[in-house]
Protein backbone atom coordinates (compact mmCIF):
# COMPACT_ATOMS: atom_id res chain seq x y z
CA UNK A 1 0.00 0.00 0.00
CA UNK A 2 1.38 3.48 -0.87
CA UNK A 3 1.81 5.61 1.89
CA UNK A 4 2.85 8.32 0.12
CA UNK A 5 3.01 10.00 -3.49
CA UNK A 6 4.60 13.23 -4.18
CA UNK A 7 4.41 13.83 -8.47
CA UNK A 8 6.06 16.54 -10.42
CA UNK A 9 6.79 18.73 -7.72
CA UNK A 10 8.10 22.20 -7.91
CA UNK A 11 9.14 24.82 -5.51
CA UNK A 12 10.89 28.30 -6.33
CA UNK A 13 11.80 31.11 -3.60
CA UNK A 14 12.20 34.43 -4.76
CA UNK A 15 12.50 33.35 -8.42
CA UNK A 16 14.84 30.50 -7.56
CA UNK A 17 13.72 27.57 -8.61
CA UNK A 18 14.68 24.83 -5.89
CA UNK A 19 12.81 22.04 -6.42
CA UNK A 20 12.33 20.62 -10.12
CA UNK A 21 9.85 18.13 -11.38
CA UNK A 22 10.34 15.79 -7.85
CA UNK A 23 8.39 12.57 -7.95
CA UNK A 24 8.48 9.76 -5.46
CA UNK A 25 6.28 7.48 -3.67
CA UNK A 26 6.33 5.18 -0.46
CA UNK A 27 5.17 1.65 0.27
CA UNK A 28 4.28 1.31 3.69
CA UNK A 29 7.03 -0.52 6.00
CA UNK A 30 9.51 0.57 3.25
CA UNK A 31 12.49 3.12 4.69
CA UNK A 32 13.67 5.85 2.21
CA UNK A 33 17.11 7.57 2.57
CA UNK A 34 17.61 10.85 0.74
CA UNK A 35 21.15 11.87 0.35
CA UNK A 36 22.50 14.70 -1.31
CA UNK A 37 24.99 17.68 -0.95
CA UNK A 38 24.07 20.80 1.25
CA UNK A 39 21.69 22.96 -0.58
CA UNK A 40 19.99 20.21 -3.11
CA UNK A 41 16.56 21.05 -1.79
CA UNK A 42 16.31 17.79 0.62
CA UNK A 43 15.09 19.15 3.94
CA UNK A 44 12.87 21.61 1.52
CA UNK A 45 11.04 18.32 -0.20
CA UNK A 46 10.71 17.06 3.44
CA UNK A 47 8.95 21.13 4.32
CA UNK A 48 6.99 20.29 1.37
CA UNK A 49 5.84 16.70 1.88
CA UNK A 50 4.70 17.46 5.81
CA UNK A 51 2.96 21.16 4.19
CA UNK A 52 5.33 23.64 6.16
CA UNK A 53 6.22 25.13 2.81
CA UNK A 54 3.44 25.48 0.22
CA UNK A 55 4.26 23.45 -3.13
CA UNK A 56 3.95 25.59 -6.38
CA UNK A 57 2.74 22.76 -8.46
CA UNK A 58 2.41 19.41 -8.29
CA UNK A 59 0.69 16.44 -6.23
CA UNK A 60 0.61 15.75 -2.61
CA UNK A 61 -1.42 12.70 -1.47
CA UNK A 62 -1.56 10.26 1.87
CA UNK A 63 -3.16 6.92 1.56
CA UNK A 64 -4.75 7.77 -1.66
CA UNK A 65 -6.10 11.28 0.05
CA UNK A 66 -5.05 14.26 -2.07
CA UNK A 67 -3.56 17.21 0.21
CA UNK A 68 -2.23 19.21 -2.92
CA UNK A 69 -3.80 18.46 -6.78
CA UNK A 70 -2.94 20.43 -9.55
CA UNK A 71 -5.30 23.70 -10.87
CA UNK A 72 -6.11 24.42 -14.25
CA UNK A 73 -3.64 27.25 -14.38
CA UNK A 74 -0.98 24.37 -13.39
CA UNK A 75 -0.61 25.66 -9.82
CA UNK A 76 -0.73 23.88 -6.76
CA UNK A 77 -4.55 23.70 -5.20
CA UNK A 78 -4.98 22.47 -1.61
CA UNK A 79 -7.62 20.75 0.16
CA UNK A 80 -9.90 22.91 2.54
CA UNK A 81 -8.44 22.86 6.02
CA UNK A 82 -10.50 20.76 7.22
CA UNK A 83 -9.12 17.85 4.91
CA UNK A 84 -5.52 19.14 5.63
CA UNK A 85 -6.03 18.57 9.42
CA UNK A 86 -7.17 15.01 8.74
CA UNK A 87 -4.16 14.68 6.60
CA UNK A 88 -1.81 16.16 8.79
CA UNK A 89 -2.50 13.14 11.29
CA UNK A 90 -0.63 10.25 9.16
CA UNK A 91 2.81 11.90 9.42
CA UNK A 92 5.39 12.99 11.96
CA UNK A 93 8.17 15.00 11.83
CA UNK A 94 11.63 14.56 13.33
CA UNK A 95 13.39 18.27 13.07
CA UNK A 96 17.04 18.81 13.21
CA UNK A 97 17.06 20.95 16.17
CA UNK A 98 14.64 18.93 18.57
CA UNK A 99 11.85 21.66 18.45
CA UNK A 100 10.46 20.73 21.48
CA UNK A 101 8.90 23.30 24.12
CA UNK A 102 11.76 24.34 26.30
CA UNK A 103 8.69 25.49 29.30
CA UNK A 104 7.39 21.35 29.34
CA UNK A 105 8.84 19.07 30.77
CA UNK A 106 9.72 15.84 28.71
CA UNK A 107 6.33 13.99 29.72
CA UNK A 108 3.82 16.98 28.83
CA UNK A 109 6.07 17.36 25.70
CA UNK A 110 5.17 14.01 24.53
CA UNK A 111 1.38 14.58 25.46
CA UNK A 112 0.51 17.56 24.95
CA UNK A 113 -0.41 16.92 21.70
CA UNK A 114 -2.21 13.70 22.16
CA UNK A 115 -4.53 15.44 24.65
CA UNK A 116 -4.83 19.14 23.03
CA UNK A 117 -5.38 17.75 19.46
CA UNK A 118 -6.44 14.05 19.55
CA UNK A 119 -8.57 14.84 22.57
CA UNK A 120 -7.05 11.16 24.49
CA UNK A 121 -7.36 11.22 28.41
CA UNK A 122 -4.62 12.54 30.36
CA UNK A 123 -4.57 8.94 31.75
CA UNK A 124 -3.91 7.17 28.77
CA UNK A 125 -1.91 9.58 27.08
CA UNK A 126 0.74 9.44 30.16
CA UNK A 127 0.71 5.43 29.96
CA UNK A 128 1.44 6.20 25.66
CA UNK A 129 4.45 8.70 26.98
CA UNK A 130 5.88 6.66 29.34
CA UNK A 131 5.65 3.17 26.98
CA UNK A 132 7.45 5.64 24.33
CA UNK A 133 9.68 7.09 27.33
CA UNK A 134 10.57 3.49 28.40
CA UNK A 135 11.36 2.67 24.90
CA UNK A 136 13.67 4.95 24.13
CA UNK A 137 15.68 4.65 27.10
CA UNK A 138 14.31 8.13 29.28
CA UNK A 139 11.87 6.16 31.49
CA UNK A 140 13.95 8.37 34.63
CA UNK A 141 13.33 11.45 32.56
CA UNK A 142 9.50 12.24 32.40
CA UNK A 143 9.85 15.16 34.78
CA UNK A 144 13.29 16.79 33.32
CA UNK A 145 13.05 19.73 31.44
CA UNK A 146 14.67 20.36 28.00
CA UNK A 147 17.92 22.23 29.27
CA UNK A 148 18.63 19.34 31.65
CA UNK A 149 18.74 16.46 28.84
CA UNK A 150 21.86 16.17 26.47
CA UNK A 151 20.58 16.72 23.02
CA UNK A 152 20.89 12.89 22.06
CA UNK A 153 18.54 12.48 25.14
CA UNK A 154 16.34 15.60 23.55
CA UNK A 155 16.33 14.34 20.15
CA UNK A 156 15.02 11.15 21.28
CA UNK A 157 12.78 12.50 23.23
CA UNK A 158 11.67 14.25 19.97
CA UNK A 159 11.30 10.77 18.35
CA UNK A 160 8.82 9.91 20.86
CA UNK A 161 6.80 13.10 20.94
CA UNK A 162 6.39 12.27 16.42
CA UNK A 163 5.86 8.36 17.58
CA UNK A 164 2.95 9.24 19.89
CA UNK A 165 0.28 10.38 17.78
CA UNK A 166 0.51 6.91 16.20
CA UNK A 167 1.60 8.18 12.75
CA UNK A 168 1.55 5.89 9.13
CA UNK A 169 4.79 7.90 8.13
CA UNK A 170 7.49 9.57 10.01
CA UNK A 171 10.19 11.87 8.27
CA UNK A 172 13.23 12.97 9.69
CA UNK A 173 15.90 15.75 8.29
CA UNK A 174 19.05 15.51 9.42
CA UNK A 175 18.28 14.12 12.83
CA UNK A 176 21.71 13.66 14.02
CA UNK A 177 23.44 16.76 12.39
CA UNK A 178 23.11 18.71 15.97
CA UNK A 179 24.71 16.40 17.75
CA UNK A 180 27.88 15.79 18.89
CA UNK A 181 29.65 12.54 16.86
CA UNK A 182 29.61 10.73 20.36
CA UNK A 183 26.01 11.29 20.45
CA UNK A 184 24.80 10.11 16.95
CA UNK A 185 24.98 6.60 17.53
CA UNK A 186 22.18 6.34 20.32
CA UNK A 187 19.70 8.19 17.45
CA UNK A 188 21.05 5.92 14.61
CA UNK A 189 19.69 2.68 17.41
CA UNK A 190 16.59 4.14 17.53
CA UNK A 191 16.65 4.63 13.71
CA UNK A 192 17.60 1.16 13.21
CA UNK A 193 14.87 -0.38 15.96
CA UNK A 194 12.12 1.50 14.31
CA UNK A 195 13.50 0.43 10.85
CA UNK A 196 13.03 -3.17 12.79
CA UNK A 197 9.89 -2.72 13.49
CA UNK A 198 8.57 -1.56 9.99
CA UNK A 199 8.12 2.01 10.30
CA UNK A 200 7.54 3.89 7.42
CA UNK A 201 10.27 6.33 6.91
CA UNK A 202 11.75 8.95 5.11
CA UNK A 203 15.42 9.83 6.70
CA UNK A 204 17.14 13.29 4.88
CA UNK A 205 20.52 12.39 6.60
CA UNK A 206 24.68 12.84 5.91
CA UNK A 207 25.14 9.13 7.26
CA UNK A 208 26.08 7.28 4.34
CA UNK A 209 26.98 4.15 5.97
CA UNK A 210 23.49 4.55 8.27
CA UNK A 211 21.68 5.16 4.95
CA UNK A 212 23.10 2.29 3.65
CA UNK A 213 22.80 -0.31 6.10
CA UNK A 214 18.97 0.72 7.01
CA UNK A 215 17.49 2.59 3.67
CA UNK A 216 15.60 0.22 1.38
CA UNK A 217 15.58 2.56 -0.92
CA UNK A 218 17.81 5.51 -1.69
CA UNK A 219 17.47 9.03 -3.69
CA UNK A 220 20.41 11.48 -4.19
CA UNK A 221 19.04 14.86 -4.98
CA UNK A 222 21.50 17.73 -6.57
CA UNK A 223 20.49 20.83 -7.84
CA UNK A 224 16.88 20.55 -6.60
CA UNK A 225 16.44 17.27 -8.79
CA UNK A 226 16.52 13.65 -7.94
CA UNK A 227 19.74 12.72 -10.09
CA UNK A 228 19.81 8.80 -8.76
CA UNK A 229 17.43 6.54 -7.26
CA UNK A 230 17.93 2.67 -6.44
CA UNK A 231 18.85 0.49 -3.53
CA UNK A 232 21.54 1.19 -1.28
CA UNK A 233 23.66 -1.49 -2.77
CA UNK A 234 23.69 0.46 -6.40
CA UNK A 235 23.38 3.94 -5.27
CA UNK A 236 25.91 4.19 -2.79
CA UNK A 237 28.06 1.17 -3.39
CA UNK A 238 27.74 1.37 -7.18
CA UNK A 239 26.45 4.40 -8.68
CA UNK A 240 25.96 5.09 -11.99
CA UNK A 241 25.72 8.76 -12.46
CA UNK A 242 28.91 10.38 -12.68
CA UNK A 243 27.49 13.34 -10.13
CA UNK A 244 26.26 10.40 -6.94
CA UNK A 245 29.96 9.24 -7.68
CA UNK A 246 31.59 12.76 -7.13
CA UNK A 247 29.29 13.07 -4.10
CA UNK A 248 30.09 9.91 -2.21
CA UNK A 249 34.14 10.56 -3.14
CA UNK A 250 33.75 12.96 -0.01
CA UNK A 251 33.10 10.24 2.56
CA UNK A 252 35.76 7.56 1.19
CA UNK A 253 38.14 6.78 3.79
Amino acid sequence: MKILEIKHLSKSFDGLTVLKDISLSVEEGQVIGIIGPSGSGKSTLLRCATMLETMDSGELIYLGEHAVTTGDNGQAVYAPPAKLQEIQRYFGLVFQNFNLFPHFSVIKNITDALITVQKKDKGEALAIGRELLEKMGLADKENAYPYQLSGGQQQRVSIARALALNPKILFFDEPTSALDPELTGEILKVIRQLAAERMTMVIVTHEMSFARDVADHIIFMNDGVIVEEGPPEIVINNPQNERTRAFLKRFEN
